[in-house]
């Protein structure tokens, strides 16, 4: 069986399009996908780098692309009342139905529930309304199945979400979404068809070829 994580944050759209797309990707195979939210602001910041659609033409083409995207994927994908957006209370109540044994995962059904919240309906994702009832949903759903809930705004799950986007830095993560298995890291929607050739066993995976990529010299940096 093959482990995989999903390292996700639902301000992403194309961490939504991986999303829905991902169990077309693994159909027939032996698969454990763990779905682990991060800070993608966090990313970022780490690496110096500003956001996509805080970049000016930049932010117009993500938007047209992923409208593109959605359309050929057959996604539902509608853009929320405003974008990009603090998405750090959604992160935190995903992270309230984590169990003791995977404390820095959500399940398919909490994970869909995020991005549907952000890209399903056209809506502010940060409206209280809209968060307080999320949050009653996820507390029913977490009662029927008698797992443990914490608050959102609890040390408890605030360190969780740290520790995954701190993980996240030290796998060599830089983006969402971004899937990790055996200690390679694929990153965006468009690398499920990569991603599903080195489960399959393709033989450029043992060719040398993907460590090269970390030998290449750089020829100028800049400041």
């Amino acid at each position: 069986m093959h482990e995989l994580t999903f390292f996700y944050d639902p301000i992403s759209p194309y961490a939504h399009l991986a999303f829905e797309r991902l169990p077309q990707a693994l159909m027939g195979l032996s698969v454990h996908v763990r779905y682990r939210p991060v800070l993608f602001a966090a990313l970022l910041k780490a690496h110096g780098q500003l956001g996509p659609a805080e970049i000016p033409g930049k932010r117009e083409w993500t938007y047209r692309q992923m409208a593109w995207l959605a359309h050929q994927q057959g996604v539902r994908l509608d853009m929320p009342a405003a974008h990009p957006f603090n998405p750090l209370s959604l992160l935190r109540l995903g992270l309230c139905t984590a169990t003791d044994d995977a404390p820095g995962d959500t399940n398919r059904y909490v994970t869909g529930l995020l991005f549907q919240h952000v890209w399903h309906g056209g809506l502010d994702a940060t409206d209280p309304a809209r968060l307080a009832a999320l949050q009653a949903r996820l507390q029913d759903h977490m009662a029927e199945r008698q797992k443990p809930w914490h608050a959102p705004d609890s040390d408890t799950v605030k360190q969780r979400l740290r520790d995954n986007t701190e993980a996240a830095l030290a796998a060599g993560l830089f983006g969402v979404p971004s899937i990790v298995v055996n200690g390679r890291v694929f990153w965006g929607q468009d690398a499920l068809p990569m991603l599903r050739a080195c489960l399959d066993g393709d033989p450029w995976f043992q060719s040398g070829a993907w460590e090269a990529a970390d030998q290449l010299p750089a020829g100028v940096r800049r400041g």
